[in-house]
């Protein structure tokens, strides 16, 4: 018998097997942890790195949730078997998703994000000087609780007296406000097939709920999923697509995040035309901002916004438009999906 060596499987829980079998395991012979988290990327691709301990998992009312900490990247949340956040590269994702949006207002004040349980969306919008109120609306209350507990990174944005924290369905939320926000951020996890999330990507959400709830000049901006050569077609130019029959300027812009393994996109949007260039961007990062960004600048924006040809072609060609009965998924499953599975 082999040496067992436990592997997380993309569901949030464990499993076991026998090392001598087991050959997706790379071990370095300098370390004698035997404990690896595994995601599966694709039917015929896994991503797979080594733990130092796990500090919840479980199933909430809405999500399979695993919170690891991990050698390479630090603490990590994984929702739904999809990595959200990784501590030593999250700044990327997050700088990306709040900054532009953000900076290309004129006087942001009022900021609405639709999920970011993990509270590092509401950082970034707070180190806005000109911001006066940040609700973050997140679904799953135990998402949240673990989050405040473990991510200490985040421990001032929880308690900072700017932010309302609401624990509803991001839509719901949205209808029974009657304010109107100058920014609305999609920073919800990934479209899978039974997840809580997939509906807020369609056409009739963005045009009936969101878009009704922003200011006249106001700005959407969500995160759209995996924007790689290789798997930018599988709901990120669906996103885009859809989100341009809603609004007449649209955004496309990517970053390679190291610990997804892949480039990601988001997709900004507004009916005002977004004015303004990499010296004006720099010039308002620093008037507006308190701390140091360590990834974005006006130059790193709009190079980021210069797509690969292969991305621009498919998201000038992309017919597809996300609806709940057309929807389209990355590999995964949610917890509809697999609560009669057994682990």
């Amino acid at each position: 018998m082999g040496e067992a060596v436990e592997i997380f499987l993309s569901n949030g829980f464990s499993t076991f097997y026998e090392k001598k079998d087991q050959n997706i395991i790379n071990n370095n012979n300098n370390n004698n942890d035997s404990s690896w988290y595994e995601e599966v990327i694709d039917e015929d691709l896994k991503w797979s790195f080594a733990l130092n301990s796990v500090l919840h998992k479980g199933t909430s009312e809405f999500q399979d949730i695993a919170l690891l900490d991990t050698k390479r990247f630090g603490k990590v949340l994984v929702i739904d078997g999809k990595m959200q956040s990784a501590e030593i590269d999250e700044f990327i994702y997050h700088e990306c998703l709040i900054h532009p949006a953000l900076i290309c207002h004129p006087n942001p004040k009022t900021i609405f994000i639709m999920g970011g349980g993990e509270g590092s969306t509401a950082r970034e919008a707070l180190k806005h000087k000109l911001v006066d109120k940040v609700v973050m609306c997140d679904i799953d209350q135990e998402v949240v609780d673990f989050c405040q507990r473990y991510l200490t990174v985040n421990k001032e944005a929880f308690l900072h007296k700017k932010l309302d924290l609401v624990i509803n369905d991001a839509k719901a939320e949205l209808e029974e406000r009657s304010e109107k926000f100058d920014i609305i951020v999609g920073d919800l996890a990934d479209p899978v097939e039974g997840g809580p999330c997939y509906q807020l990507y369609t056409k009739s959400f963005y045009e009936k709920i969101l878009k009704p709830k922003l200011k006249p000049n106001g700005i959407f901006v969500t995160q759209a999923g995996p924007a790689g050569i290789f798997t930018h077609k599988e709901v990120f130019t669906s996103i885009h697509n859809t989100i341009k029959q809603v609004f007449k300027y649209v955004i496309a812009y990517t970053a390679h995040i190291p610990s997804f393994a892949d480039t990601w996109g988001w997709v900004m949007a507004s009916d005002q035309p977004f004015s303004v260039n990499a010296e004006e961007i720099d010039q308002r990062i620093k008037e507006r901002i308190d701390g140091e960004l360590f990834y974005l600048s006006g130059a790193l924006f709009f190079s980021s916004a210069t797509l690969n040809k292969t991305v621009a072609l498919s998201l000038l060609k992309e017919t597809h438009v996300y609806t709940e009965e057309n929807a389209r998924f990355i590999h995964g499953h949610g917890l509809a999906k697999s609560v009669n599975n057994e682990f």
